[in-house]
């Protein structure tokens, strides 16, 4: 596959790769020079609830996800 560096020095992962691996907007990878010319893209680990809560808020649904006030468990 191929693809090119912007002038921003962006570069664009095929739609393939990314349906193919589930890549989304916003993970993180980690680039590695190798030699001139060739370079190493590996995607970060991410936590099983990275970006939950930002998910959550962004709901389509409004008022689904609201926040509560807890109690302190010193009374329990």
């Amino acid at each position: 596959m191929k693809t090119v560096v912007s002038s921003k020095g962006q570069i664009v992962l095929p739609v393939q790769l990314r349906e193919r691996d589930r890549i989304r907007p916003g993970q993180r990878f980690d680039v590695e020079r190798l030699e001139a010319g060739r370079y190493l893209l590996t995607k970060r680990p991410e936590a099983d609830n990275e970006g939950l809560i930002d998910w959550l808020l962004d709901c389509p649904a409004k008022g689904w996800f609201v926040a509560i006030d807890s109690e302190s468990t010193d009374a329990l």
